[in-house]
């Protein structure tokens, strides 16, 4: 396996996360946030500081899921050799160049026939 094919696996992982932490938030912080410190009692931290951990989880995942795909570009192979048909000399198409109308004699004329 390459480490394209390692980076790639990593970020869609990554962005999967990144997609759940924010679909958890609510932005009236109603969500499900507010499940887990809801009724007054004080569960798991309470809201304040699961809405602080959703929040820098956000900003955390963000931050790797571009640094991965930074890294990522790196991990490209730019050899030298092209796998595009468009670029090989030889499977190279001639393209017939274009002939203007011949000019005629007669400036009246304007089909070319006298």
């Amino acid at each position: 396996m390459s480490a394209f094919t390692i980076f790639l696996i990593l970020i869609v992982i990554v962005a999967f996360l990144l997609i759940v932490v924010i679909m958890v938030q609510n932005p009236k912080g109603g969500g499900l946030s507010s499940s887990f410190g809801g009724g007054g009692t004080q569960q798991l931290g309470g809201v304040k500081k699961t809405g602080d951990f959703l929040d820098k989880s956000t900003w955390f995942l963000a931050t790797v899921l571009i640094l991965l795909i930074l890294a990522s570009n790196l991990t490209i192979d730019s050899g030298a050799v092209t796998e595009s048909k468009a670029l090989d000399a030889d499977e190279a198409t001639e393209i017939p160049a274009t002939i203007p109308p011949a000019a005629t004699d007669d400036p009246a004329t304007t089909d070319g026939t006298n």
